[in-house]
């Protein structure tokens, strides 16, 4: 998300919390008696407060951190005196607003206010709600008391298990059976991780991700692997700081790296990654020292074909990042004979001003690679119809072809433009295209607002090879791995599921025509290799996800919130044996990126 998407977000949801969105109290506790509450009773055994909405006098609790920044201001308050019940929490946090809170930690309070449940994101959004305590008077009754424990975060404390199935709102807690209700029992207390690994990069908004699970599902670099929507790996939580950065930089860790010591805090939930803990303590960072790959040079007799995602590219872009993808293409893909590009924007960016063509953008990034030492690439796109194809407003994302003329032959068949589909038509007693480059049935309704596939015909050793350039529809509106609601409901996944289905009958139809045909499809999926989407894709087994013949902690080439999974994809037809096949990875593990998605590279013998 841009700094500006991520600003106004943070705006609108403070507001929502100030105007006070309140969860009716629940008829089951209709009862209890605020005035004389503490913060068990307020925080309750399951997620909404029995207490939501009404008003709450001198709740006593110890400061235990003090957000003083930013327009989501406040302090947390735990209860020294706890309950023997493990699914109240025994904390909350006292929302201020924009107004520094005049406490300090270790001070003694009583406080009175509103309870609130707040969603960030908006209740809309699905996610879990936060309880709070807003338009909030107290009183400082000592100060430099000592700090109720931390709750130690470890394989034995987080189960396995992440959610019961079903709203999440109703029931009461089961820390013992279920990740997220064990979070959800300590929301606002300290909690303490030790010698953390990281699994999410520092990103720009100064935040990483660890593990409390070191042992579960760990990628061959140190990652948490996301492989099946059964297990979306419990451990994972998202760090902030709380410390001025003049007294303690925020680390800047790379996945594989390590928090050695204590990493402690509230435990905050918001909607950029779900549970986090809010650090006063931080880990010294234990720079493991993670590389980026590069693979090898393809033979003479192989065809090399990669994928990669440049991430919004435009002549506006800066010319280090042009450099940076060059550098990759040559020297750590080996200079592919093709590359399926996808998120290649227009000529100027993201100005929305009717210009559709990207010859700027792509002769900028040949040129890049060309300095870089790499090949003198040419390439083949078609403009999209103004603003129909998503991304950004004005930005014309769409996939596009680059290859090596010294190696590959770009079969051109005039006719091809950006609402004509190409056909499969019977040619020499085999397959051909209507058009080259082609798009797959850009009229559709499933490539609404979104990239429609780009068939190329190229000729290696005289021998035609076909294929297709993706980049499936995001997953932008589907509820996060932590929503109220489990599983959550992934809307997107309808539309990729129908995007998959036209891109399977058109190589179905290539097959039909040439059941030897060479086809490639690959690019950015957007979805996993056990998604209904791919199966949609491979359906009748016309094609392989090669990512499934890797080894099962080598999947992955995209970090998302300490995840890391599949999204980009190269699948072959059963003509095309042997392929050798890797996932390069140069990005989703590091802080510094050049894009957020790793490359990938396949070689064939067509």
């Amino acid at each position: 998300m841009s700094p500006r998407a991520r600003r106004t977000a943070v705006a609108v949801t403070v507001t929502a919390v100030a105007a006070g969105l309140l969860v009716g109290p629940s008829s089951a506790f209709a009862s209890s008696s605020a005035d004389a509450a503490r913060v068990h009773d307020i925080q309750g055994r399951t997620r909404i407060s029995p207490l939501a909405g009404k008003q709450v006098t001198d709740v006593p609790g110890t400061v235990t951190a003090v957000r003083a920044f930013g327009s989501s201001r406040g302090f947390w308050i735990q209860d020294p005196r706890p309950d023997a019940d493990p699914a109240t929490s025994e904390a909350v946090f006292v929302f201020t607003g924009s107004t520094t809170p005049s406490v300090a930690v270790g001070d003694a309070v009583l406080v009175s206010g509103t309870v609130s449940e707040y969603y960030p994101g908006g209740a809309s959004a699905g996610l879990q709600s936060l309880t709070e305590i807003s338009k909030a008077t107290w009183t400082v009754r000592s100060q430099g008391n000592a700090l109720p424990a931390a709750f130690r975060l470890n394989p034995s404390t987080v189960p396995d298990r992440y959610a019961p199935g079903g709203s999440l709102e109703g029931p009461a807690l089961r820390p013992r059976s279920y990740a997220l209700d064990r979070y959800e029992s300590l929301e606002g207390m300290r909690v303490a991780v030790a010698d953390a690994p990281v699994v999410g990069a520092t990103n720009t908004y100064k935040e990483l991700w660890v593990t409390a699970e070191p042992r579960h599902k760990r990628t061959a670099r140190g990652g948490a692997l996301y492989d099946t929507y059964r297990d979306p790996n419990a451990g994972r939580l998202k760090v902030t700081s709380l410390l001025p950065y003049a007294e303690r930089p925020f680390p800047v860790a790379d996945v594989g790296d390590r928090l050695t010591g204590t990493t402690a805090g509230p435990l905050d939930y918001d909607n950029f990654g779900g549970y986090t803990i809010a650090a006063s303590a931080l880990g010294t960072l234990d720079d493991r020292g993670l590389e980026r790959e590069s693979t090898r040079k393809q033979t003479s007799g192989e065809l090399s074909i990669a994928t990669y995602n440049v991430e919004n590219l435009s002549p506006k872009t800066a010319q280090s990042k042009f450099d940076r993808l060059a550098s990759g293409l040559v020297d750590n893909l080996a200079s592919p004979d093709i590359v399926a590009l996808e998120e290649v924007q227009d000529d100027n960016g993201a100005t929305n001003d009717g210009v559709v063509g990207a010859d700027a953008t792509l002769r900028k990034l040949t040129d890049a690679i060309a300095a870089a030492g790499g090949p003198a690439y040419e390439w083949r796109q078609i403009n999209p119809v103004d603003d129909q194809d998503g991304g950004q407003p004005g930005g014309n994302i769409r996939v596009a072809f680059l290859y090596n003329p010294k190696r590959v032959a770009f079969t051109d068949i005039p006719g091809g433009d950006s609402t004509t589909p190409v056909r499969v038509v019977k040619k020499d007693g085999g397959a051909g295209l209507s058009a080259s480059p082609g798009r797959i049935e850009p009229g559709s309704a499933v490539w609404k607002d979104s990239r429609k596939p780009l068939v190329g015909q190229f000729a290696f050793r005289g021998r035609p090879v076909f294929v297709v350039a993706n980049h499936f529809n995001s997953k932008g509106g589907d509820q996060g791995l932590d929503a109220r609601v489990q599983p959550p409901v992934r809307s997107s996944e309808t539309q990729r599921t129908g995007q998959a289905t036209a891109v399977n009958t058109f190589v179905k139809s290539l097959l039909a025509a040439d059941s030897k045909a060479a086809v490639v499809v690959a690019g950015d999926l957007n979805d996993y290799q056990f998604s209904p989407a791919l199966s949609g894709l491979t359906e009748g087994g016309v094609l392989t996800d090669l990512v499934t013949r890797l080894p099962r902690d080598e999947r992955y080439g995209y970090v998302y919130n300490g995840n890391s999974q599949v999204l980009d994809h190269i699948l072959t037809s059963r003509a095309l044996r042997g392929p050798d096949y890797d996932i390069v990875h140069i990005n989703a593990e590091f802080a510094d990126q050049s894009s957020d998605h790793d490359p990938q590279v396949v070689r064939l013998r067509p």
